[in-house]
């Protein structure tokens, strides 16, 4: 058994490194094509060794494999929604990269759990996990930089307030809120005023900054702003209210997720009770719960279970997420 264990381990850490070594090969850095495309163009290099040749052919297939995938995306009109989906995440990464990094992901969940469990069912249950991964990813970093862009949006209005009353005008507020903004804050207004010093009206660059960071207290923000511009009015005064009515809802969002926390802990306890309970109970008698994974019948209860145990959770937290 303890000789079983390390062959799993061992094959574990082997993927591991070959799925870093791919990811790595891929996500190969634009600057370092440059430099080496220059060095061969402007410079006399002695001849290569063919290792290095295989590497930098290697690399070239790769580019050109973004470029394929990259030009099939602007075929079919998903490479912008993708671009804006990284974006808002704020992972710093092309489209056809992540369409690259979502392949891998299939074809290496989908090996590893055929090399684990050893049933080819199982195999296409590891290509579903691989691309939910990336799906996952990008969620969850897209709602921590709007989380992280909506607790200094109070602050960032209170600065525009404040400068508005000092004299500045509008463009003006938002360079000086800019220097003083922490990220993400400060990249989304230095694209906001790129955009104005590059000809779009204020109107124009508030709406694409809505459409880059989906916040519903950006959104409050932007509207009050352009029907302030269209109709007059202190301006001043109305982003004050709006500072008020936003520090209003975090309070009470504060309250709402600490009433909250009980239920969501009890999802997340039944949802892992279960893996808890078949990792004992491989412990105690491996043989007993080997059978739940090689026979037929077994593989379609855990496939059963893993659904109904999706649809728990998110019902639990559908529940449990009160909108303000």
């Amino acid at each position: 058994m303890n000789l079983e264990y390390v062959m799993l381990a061992g094959v574990l850490l082997t993927s591991t490194l070959l799925f870093l070594a791919i990811f790595h090969r891929l996500f190969y850095k634009d600057q370092k094509m440059k430099e080496r495309v220059q060095q061969y163009i402007f410079e006399e290099q002695p001849e290569q060794p063919p290792e290095k040749d295989e590497k930098v052919k290697m690399a070239v297939e790769f580019r050109m494999t973004k470029e394929r995938i990259r030009k099939r995306l602007q075929k079919q009109d998903k490479g912008q929604k993708i671009e804006m989906e990284l974006h808002q995440a704020g992972i710093p990464i092309k489209p056809e990269e992540y369409v690259m990094f979502k392949w891998i992901s299939i074809a290496f969940f989908a090996g590893l759990f055929y090399l684990i469990f050893d049933h080819f069912l199982l195999l296409f249950i590891g290509a579903i996990f691989g691309m939910m991964i990336p799906r996952f990813v990008v969620a969850r970093k897209k709602k921590q930089r709007i989380n992280q862009f909506n607790d200094h949006l109070a602050e960032m209005i209170s600065s525009i307030v404040s400068a508005l009353r000092a004299g500045f005008s509008f463009p003006q507020a938002m360079q000086n809120v800019r220097n003083e903004s922490p990220s993400p804050v400060k990249e989304e207004l230095e694209q906001l005023l790129k955009e104005m010093q590059y000809g779009a009206t204020v109107e124009e660059s508030l709406n694409r900054m809505k459409e880059r960071v989906p916040s519903d207290d950006l959104d409050l923000m932007i509207q009050a702003i352009v029907i302030q511009r269209q109709v007059g009015g202190n301006l001043a005064v109305v982003l004050e209210k709006i500072v008020h009515t936003i520090r209003e809802r975090i309070k009470i969002q504060g309250q709402i997720k600490t009433l909250t926390a009980q239920g969501k802990m009890s999802g997340v306890v039944v949802g892992l009770l279960p893996f808890g309970l078949a990792g004992m109970l491989y412990v105690m008698n491996p043989e007993y719960m080997g059978v739940l994974f090689t026979h037929p019948v077994g593989v379609v209860l855990i496939i059963i279970a893993s659904i109904s145990m999706v649809i728990g959770f998110i019902f639990i937290q559908k529940i449990t997420s009160i909108e303000v």
